[in-house]
């Protein structure tokens, strides 16, 4: 974090960092949805993936309020939870509830960097005055939470009782 003084060089930099792990999750969806064999979750999944591209246009529009062009910096923790949930599909080849199981447990890591993450964003953007930023931000957070819900339920409801009788 070289070159972070204040409190609106933290904010550009978490945010840069949002919008590389919000690029990211795009691409990884499809493949997620594609290896999932619940008909829900693959359908949760690419909800989420719509998501997502209206999150990025969000963020796009937070850079262009503050003046800056919307990038990306490297975001190695997203980078680590995307490849856990690549390294389980190449161990769990199969659909099975198994996989759907830990797909499910790959995508809530994901949601909770994320939510961690606008969570902060949207204390500092509070912070430095930021009123209308705080808007868009406070949107995707809520969607966030809301996707996080949603898996959770899905999870203890059906994939998970499936997943023990599986096994």
């Amino acid at each position: 974090m070289a070159g972070i003084k204040s409190i609106d060089d933290l904010f550009l930099h978490t945010l840069k960092d949002v919008y590389y792990a919000e690029r990211q999750i795009l691409k990884a969806l499809p493949k997620m949805a594609k290896a999932a064999q619940n008909e829900q979750l693959r359908d949760a999944f690419m909800h989420h993936r719509e998501q997502t591209q209206t999150q990025i246009e969000r963020l796009q529009q937070v850079f262009e309020a503050l003046g800056k062009r919307a990038q990306g910096i490297t975001c190695e923790a997203l980078n680590g939870l995307v490849e856990e949930c690549e390294e389980l599909l190449d161990e769990a080849k199969e659909p099975s509830p198994v996989r759907d199981a830990g797909l499910i447990a790959g995508a809530q890591a994901i949601e909770h960097y994320e939510m961690a993450r606008y969570g902060a964003l949207v204390a500092w953007a509070k912070a430095i005055g930021k009123k209308d930023i705080v808007q868009l931000l406070e949107e995707t957070l809520n969607e966030e939470k809301q996707t996080d819900t949603l898996l959770n339920d899905m999870a203890n409801k059906q994939i998970n009782p499936a997943a023990a009788k599986a096994a």
